[in-house]
């Protein structure tokens, strides 16, 4: 039997080294999340999964646009979501820029289909790759989306499957759940004004179909959950079924140590940074439930146990009314402080009519922290969590005493809103500057966030922080509070879909190929280990047996060659381009003019027409003895040439055989009889 929760002890290791920390000392848990989008069309409304390559400013003005406002609404046990509520306060507007492939169905103003019958087979089918059990009925359900990313306000998600698993390197990770649900608009630009945001959406991406597989909480280290998350990737790419490139696969971590709590994070796209990533989230975590305990001693207030299972609900309430009281939220318009400021964020802000609030936060003096210049990722500080707070409410950022004087402001200007406030040596303040509504909802959710500091940490989603595309250094920010039951009822638009036994035994019977199965299928070939490699990269060997074993039997290493130097934009011409060629019906020069030239079509129909243009314009290879006549006269035209460079002539003396023949003979048998005439000549 192990030991009692009461016999836990405080938890150790250093923020300072993140990497030095423990997983399994400080009871470490993580699962990952993985959205996949489909290479199908859109999962409700039948519109091509496409996406336009527009910046904001670059939108056509023919385009329509859509301007709307979101509440919360109750979901179906009466209950508001607190995330939804959340977004509710921050009085944004949403405009949404309609596509070609956006209608009615995407616009919210027409009801959804049924699911896209392949959307759901591709779902089906990573289920059984991951050995996880169908669900019977399929029911859509909505999930409440308040940030103006889906424009009906819910996000439509259905489970499929349960119970899975997969092999991660040393180690079984459980599949929990894999869903089939909707994207989200893609975010344009976001603009402020003295009434608010206005946050612009593309309504291209809305709907397509993600595949989303959740895992148990079975990863063991950091390193794990990047072994987990490519393993994943490589499975969910056996479907060769899903989009590729950027943005087309999301990771979300869950991570958790004992005495911390749940948090969820949110823009892991680079599969390096994840165990960067989880070890600052630990340390973070590690962090504030020090600082809590040592906020509790300073205010005589029962400490918080170092495992969060042992936590009292009736201690936690009488803690959180007394930190109520000693934190209030008491706004101050400090604006005529500041009325000359030097600081040039101050008075560029001031001179657009903005307000500068404060607020105190007794006994936070020195708790907040400051800003560390180095090479190495930020250090967990109180400061960066209140800033991240203040953001929420759409606010560029705030001062906080720690790091002031900085920023252009003075001393004096400090001492100034210390008087104003009324503070003792062991307090600390808070600034903002913005526009006084969206001011007092900043320093609201500051004052809140410091009352937090008292407890273990928050449950909510945090954002990796970016910067130019890539992770800044692997720290996280705020994003909201993190979702509740509320937030999910069902669809009562869309019919529950049947899985009947027999298309899951369809299904189960015609998986996929796994990459070590394609590599070793690509291997019985006479092909490159480089060839053999680009082929599975580019997820093109299907399509290479297709040639191969289709009528035309086309040569496996010249029908590779075709597919890896020309792409895959025209199949059929392709094909029947390199089985002119190697039937001796056209030339390499003529295969790529006609190539070129083609409307891709019917192979046959294809193969008919380049027949014909390769005999009416001079395509046709010339004969073996054709091809020899003319290099014997190159040769003898040019003997002193070849006695003076020996093979090295043979490159120079290709464009004069292929001059005599017209261009229509092939280049390679040209070479080999003209390396031999010569090589004779030599011997």
């Amino acid at each position: 039997m192990g030991p009692s929760l009461n016999t836990i002890m405080e938890p150790i290791g250093d923020i300072v080294d993140p990497a030095s920390l423990d997983p399994v000392a400080l009871g470490f848990m993580c699962g990952l999340e993985i959205h996949q989008q489909l290479a199908t069309d859109k999962l409700h409304s039948r519109m091509p999964s496409k996406l336009y390559d527009y910046k904001a400013e670059e939108i056509p003005s023919e385009w329509n646009r859509s301007t709307r406002r979101l509440r919360a609404s109750r979901g179906e046990a009466g209950e508001t979501d607190i995330a939804a509520r959340f977004e509710q306060r921050r009085n944004r507007k949403f405009e949404y820029v309609q596509p070609p492939n956006a209608g009615l169905i995407e616009l919210d103003e027409a009801p959804p289909r049924n699911h896209d019958s392949n959307a759901v087979d591709v779902a089906l089918t990573i289920s059984a790759m991951m050995g996880a059990k169908p669900i019977p009925h399929l029911q859509a359900m909505r999930k409440t989306v308040v940030d103006g990313s889906n424009t009906s306000g819910f996000q439509r998600t259905t489970i499929v499957a349960t119970s899975g698993a997969i092999k991660a390197g040393p180690a079984r990770v459980g599949i929990d759940l894999i869903s089939l649900e909707e994207d989200s608009a893609r975010k344009l630009e976001a603009r402020s004004s003295e009434s608010g945001e206005t946050v612009v959406y593309n309504l291209d991406r809305l709907g397509t179909p993600l595949v989303e597989v959740a895992t148990a909480p079975d990863i063991r280290s950091p390193e794990h959950a990047k072994e987990t998350a490519m393993a994943l990737g490589r499975m969910l790419r056996d479907t060769r079924r899903v989009r590729r490139g950027l943005g087309s696969i999301r990771q979300d971590l869950n991570v958790s140590i004992d005495c911390g709590d749940r948090v969820e994070i949110k823009g892991c796209q680079d599969l390096g940074w994840i165990p960067q990533i989880i070890r600052l989230e630990m340390a973070r975590q590690l962090h504030f439930y020090r600082l809590a305990n040592e906020l509790r001693s300073e205010a005589n207030l029962p400490p918080l146990p170092p495992d969060r299972r042992e936590d009292s609900i009736p201690v936690e309430n009488r803690v959180s009314l007394a930190v109520s009281n000693r934190i209030q939220l008491d706004l101050h318009d400090i604006t005529e402080l500041f009325s000359s400021s030097q600081s040039e964020l101050v008075s560029s802000s001031l001179g657009t009519g903005h307000s500068v609030l404060a607020t105190s936060l007794p006994g936070f003096s020195g708790r907040l922290g400051k800003k560390e210049d180095g090479d190495g990722p930020q250090l967990p500080r109180l400061g960066r969590e209140l800033a991240s707070a203040a953001k929420l409410a759409g606010v560029a950022g705030i001062f906080q005493s720690d790091e002031l004087p900085a920023y252009g402001i003075s001393q004096s200007e400090v001492d100034s809103v210390r008087s104003a406030l009324s503070l003792k040596d062991q307090d600390a303040f808070v600034i903002c500057v913005a526009p006084r509504w969206q001011g007092e909802l900043a320093l609201e959710s500051v004052v809140f966030r410091a009352r937090m500091s008292f407890h273990r940490i928050p449950q909510e989603v945090r954002n990796v922080v970016i910067r130019k595309g890539k992770p800044e250094d692997g720290t996280t920010t705020a994003l909201r509070p993190l979702p509740g039951g509320a937030r999910m009822y069902p669809e009562t638009d869309i019919p529950v879909l049947e899985i009947s036994p027999e298309r899951w035994s369809s299904i189960c019977e015609n998986l996929p190929l796994t990459a070590q199965e394609r590599k070793e299928r690509l291997n019985g070939l006479d092909l490159s280990s480089n060839q053999v490699e680009a082929l599975l990269n580019g997820e093109i060997d299907d399509l290479l047996f297709k040639g191969i074993e289709g009528p035309l039997e086309l040569p496996p290493k010249a029908w590779a060659s075709a597919l890896l130097e020309n792409g895959t934009d025209k199949p059929n011409a392709l094909a029947a381009s390199v089985h002119l060629r190697e039937s001796g019906s056209l030339t390499r020069e003529g295969a790529e003019t006609l190539l070129e030239e083609s409307v891709e079509a019917p192979v046959e129909e294809l193969i008919s027409w380049m027949s014909s243009e390769s005999e009416s314009r001079g395509f046709l290879p010339a004969d073996t003895s054709s091809i020899e006549q003319a290099v014997d006269a190159v040769i003898r035209e040019r003997q002193d040439f070849i006695e003076e460079r020996g093979v090295g002539a043979i490159g120079p003396l290709m464009g004069m055989v292929m001059q005599k023949l017209g261009g229509s003979a092939d280049g390679k048998a040209v070479s080999k009889i003209l390396r031999d005439r010569i090589n004779q000549k030599i011997d």
